[in-house]
């Protein structure tokens, strides 16, 4: 009898054997690559919004401060450039709007308000240039920033 338990136990574990460490490596692998995409994507996309609120800050401050409006128009585009190099993320993609309170003197008038929109779209890591899947798969990001130009912009130094 007790040789009897034994052979049935023996005959019941034989169905589950198998290897515990490839059973481990499926699983990770399974739930390990993408979480390891998300974290990837999540990064690149915080990056592009960092630099995105960064260029238009700056850009609004380089507008504020210009003699004139084409110096400024020409100084933001300066400041977006390299603000948006820097931080890795193609200026060309990037779109710019300045608006101001004051339409007077062009925006550049004593204590008006400048706001800079930068709007912007981030592709995902890794997703091919294969039937436009980077237009679809872009995230647009958008910053906005906005500055007063002095109440002595213009006066004679």
């Amino acid at each position: 009898m007790l040789r009897a338990r034994a052979w049935m136990a023996d005959d019941a574990r034989s169905g589950e054997e198998g290897s515990a460490s490839l059973e481990f490596v499926t699983a990770a692998l399974i739930l390990l690559v993408p979480l390891i995409y998300l974290v990837i994507a999540v990064s690149v996309v915080q990056g592009a919004a960092l630099a995105a609120e960064g260029a238009a800050r700056q850009a609004a401050r380089v507008f504020v401060q210009a003699p004139d409006v084409d110096a400024a128009r020409a100084a933001v585009d300066r400041a977006v450039t390299v603000a948006l190099t820097d931080a890795g993320s193609r200026p060309s993609e990037a779109s710019v709007d300045i608006s101001c309170d004051d339409e007077g003197d062009g925006c550049l008038s004593r204590r008006s308000e400048v706001t800079v929109t930068l709007r912007l779209r981030v592709a995902l890591p890794l997703v091919p240039d294969v039937l436009a899947l980077r237009d679809v798969t872009s995230i647009p990001i958008q910053s906005s920033a906005t500055q007063t130009v002095s109440r002595f912009w213009g006066a004679a130094p």
